[in-house]
């Protein structure tokens, strides 16, 4: 027996691998191993023999056994250590590197702005892209001789001939979603309209298509300090600054009146645009107090209700924020700009957390 048990423990001392292991295991102890076959001859043996062979052997078996477990934990471990050697990860480095995918400025900016209005009690409204002159023009009090209808700024939409429907354009501003919006849901209401526009213009700082935000406010007393106040904070939110100057100047626009340019006070040191300091004036939008005919045009009674409306483009205060220098990059669909203006998917702007992380 001694004999027996020394053999299997040198060859399970020395086995490299689990498979051999296994071999062993079977030669010794399983159903035709050695002592397996040694158990058997116990029932050969007299009583006497048996009360002294049978705890021999079955110490015996219980050893082997041991000794397999013993291996069979060692060969694993050093398994897992030569593992571990070789996926060996420095921990202190990032867990995962920046998502592949990015979200494009045009989208990462409206969802600032929509963010800012919406501390406000600003709404989001919508509307179609391909609207009737109607919507898009007269509601808007701009007359039919007006430089804006003309083909050479506007895109129109083919006529079959024949064709009696009111003329369809593609909408040069998001304002008809101011008047659909005040046909649908009346007065006092705060809304803010974003989305894609287009007009016949093509160089560094114009696109035949592009985006605007248009803000739109009634109620009974609204006045232009209401205007100036939602503008100023506007700026502060969106620009991330204490303090701002705002200067209005006097304009016109067909859809209001009195009607104002707005310009904010900046430096540009270094060619880096700062907002709230310097003795530079940039002019980020246009706005005013809404013409009585709009309101008419909207269902909405001018002698009870009043409001202040304002416009920009999202694409322009994009640049400005995050110095994209030309304009028609945005619509170039160039992974490398992408990649270098984008923002990772999780950086949802929000006025707790930070517009741009």
């Amino acid at each position: 027996m001694d004999d027996l048990k020394q053999k299997y423990l040198d060859q399970i001392a020395d086995a490299a691998d689990e498979a051999t292991l296994e071999s062993i295991r079977l030669a010794a102890v399983g159903k035709k191993g050695e002592v397996a076959l040694k158990m058997r001859e116990l029932g050969k043996m007299t009583p006497e023999e048996r009360q002294v062979a049978g705890p021999v052997l079955n110490a015996l078996k219980d050893e082997i056994n041991s000794a397999l477990t013993a291996k069979k934990a060692g060969l694993a471990d050093a398994a897992l250590d030569a593992r571990l050697r070789e996926e060996w990860l420095d921990v202190t480095l990032p867990a995962r590197g920046r998502p592949q995918g990015t979200i494009h400025p045009i989208s990462q900016v409206s969802e600032e702005v929509t963010a800012i209005f919406a501390e406000m009690g600003f709404s989001v409204a919508e509307g179609p892209r391909i609207d009737t002159d109607w919507y898009n023009f007269d509601a808007l009090n701009i007359p039919g001789h007006h430089p804006a209808r003309a083909e050479m700024d506007t895109f129109y939409m083919h006529r079959a001939e024949g064709d009696n429907r009111p003329p369809h354009v593609l909408r040069t501003h998001t304002s008809p979603v101011q008047i659909r919006s005040m046909e649908k849901m009346g007065a006092p209401m705060r809304i803010i309209c974003p989305g894609g526009v287009y007009r016949a213009d093509y160089d560094q700082t114009h696109t035949p298509m592009f985006h605007q935000v248009e803000g739109l406010a009634i109620d009974k007393d609204i006045s232009m300090a209401h205007l100036k106040w939602v503008l100023e904070e506007f700026v502060k939110a969106y620009f991330e600054v204490d303090g701002v100057d705002l200067r209005f100047r006097a304009s016109h626009f067909p859809f209001t009146e009195p009607s104002a340019e707005v310009d904010i006070r900046c430096s540009w040191e270094g060619g880096t645009l700062k907002v709230g300091e310097g003795d530079d004036w940039l002019e980020i939008l246009g706005s005013g107090m809404v013409h009585p005919k709009v309101l008419s045009a909207g269902g909405i009674d001018p002698e009870y209700w009043q409001g202040f409306a304002f416009g920009m483009g999202i694409d322009r205060i994009a640049m400005l924020k995050y110095g994209v220098p030309d304009l028609r990059a945005f619509f170039d669909s160039d992974l490398r700009w992408l990649r270098h203006y984008g923002f990772a998917s999780l950086d949802q702007p929000n006025l707790h957390g930070g517009l741009s992380r």
